[in-house]
């Protein structure tokens, strides 16, 4: 199929959608088409997969638009209407006296949700299938309102999907590069083609409400506040806040930041910069409020330059993977936090890290390693000398991993 002949089938699709009006300002079919154009260029994808993309993005339904107020902007999409979306809406599937059950944890019971085969299961043994959306990160939202879950990648891109207590989903996001959540589960941050938008989570509808130019390979990867922590690319060490209220994402905000794992109660972030002769990953404080300004660095433990890492709810302690040399990961260590004035020691706490680190208002963490075990850690223990075991999660699929629901942040 040309690509005049796809253009003209979209616009035909569409046309025909748009039989029953729904307020929209822009043209459906020219931003899907532009879309996929972009994506093509982007990825190389050949003319077949160019027509899949366009296949998939008219399926997933009419668009949301909300212009910045304000801005001469070109609106921003979101695809994925969730009041009249085509992505499923899976019904809640009964705990185990209905004849489903959960993984099973071994000894580590049921004390944590888990996203395992696609189907998300509560601490309370209940299963909600995720449908169309293969859950890569999740996490909680505040006052029992259900759970936020980030898609992984796609030749389709991401997804952002709510799922509520009883057990139905909504698709409030489809078809972006890259998203990141707010810990508070109220913001939501994303890139899509050339840029990067952030948008406010009301109920089941995503409402855009800033947008800017997003240059190289840059990425939305958290939030400090209200404002968007972007990596420039994940190749390399580099760092920058974006405050959408300010406007644009500033050509010299960069910070020579290797990884951020978590915030203090006060708002400063922990993270890693390189420091010393050679080079090497050190732990920093950084300033949000001064982009991304380091306070202070203290170098000790070896700590591996990429992967996970999340900070206590506390902000007393910081779990991340270590390493020895050029090798990887060697096993996941716990730093005192409290101790950075001087020089932290890094105590081997367990396997290591392969996903997201779930701490909760305990003070226990929770994760997956790479063999798909699911791991606890108590510091008190792990600061007693022992180191903690991974718990085998039964029935996952061989290409599949357990993925740790995050709790919302404090």
């Amino acid at each position: 199929m040309t690509a005049d002949q796809l253009e003209r089938a979209i616009r035909e699709t569409l046309s025909r959608q748009a039989a029953v009006p729904r307020p929209c300002t822009v043209d459906p079919a020219g931003l899907a088409i532009r879309r996929a154009t972009r994506t093509r260029r982007r990825r190389l994808f050949t003319g077949t997969a160019l027509a899949g993309m366009a296949t998939v993005l008219v399926s997933v339904g009419m668009v949301q638009l909300s212009p910045q107020a304000g801005h001469p902007t070109p609106p921003t999409v979101v695809l994925g209407d969730p009041r009249d979306s085509s992505w499923p809406a899976p019904e809640p599937v009964p705990g185990p006296s209905g004849g489903t059950s959960r993984p099973s944890l071994g000894p580590a019971g049921a004390a944590v949700d888990l996203v395992v085969n696609g189907t998300l299961y509560t601490s309370g043994r209940t299963g909600i299938p995720l449908g169309v959306v293969v859950a890569d990160r999740a996490q909680r939202v505040p006052d029992r309102g259900g759970w936020l879950v980030v898609g992984a990648p796609t030749v389709a891109g991401r997804a952002l999907l709510s799922v509520h207590p009883d057990g139905s989903t909504r698709v409030l996001l489809a078809g972006a590069e890259a998203i990141a959540v707010a810990p508070d589960g109220g913001q939501v941050a994303w890139r899509d083609g050339d840029r990067l938008s952030i948008g406010g989570i009301v109920g089941d509808q995503l409402v855009a409400v800033a947008g800017t130019s997003a240059p190289g390979a840059a990425v939305p990867v958290g939030f400090a506040g209200n404002s968007v922590l972007v990596r420039r690319d994940p190749a390399r060490p580099g760092y920058a806040l974006w405050h959408p209220s300010a406007g644009g994402l500033p050509a010299d905000g960069w910070r020579d930041v290797i990884a951020v794992h978590g915030a203090l109660p006060d708002g400063r972030l922990v993270g890693m910069v390189p420091t010393g002769t050679p080079r090497r990953p050190c732990l920093a404080l950084l300033d949000p409020t001064r982009a991304l300004a380091t306070i202070r660095t203290a170098c000790g433990p070896n700590l591996s330059a990429d992967g996970p890492g999340g900070v206590s709810t506390d902000g007393r302690w910081l779990l991340a993977n270590g390493r020895t040399g050029s090798s990887g990961p060697t096993g996941a260590l716990l730093i005192d936090l409290a101790t950075l004035d001087g020089t932290p020691a890094g105590r081997p706490a367990g396997p290591a890290l392969a996903g997201a680190v779930s701490w909760t208002p305990a003070g226990t963490a929770w994760y997956v390693d790479a063999r798909g075990g699911l791991v606890r850690v108590r510091p008190d223990r792990v600061v007693a000398g022992e180191r903690a075991a991974a718990s085998p999660v039964t029935g996952v699929e061989p290409t599949g991993r357990p993925v740790v629901v995050t709790d919302p942040a404090p």
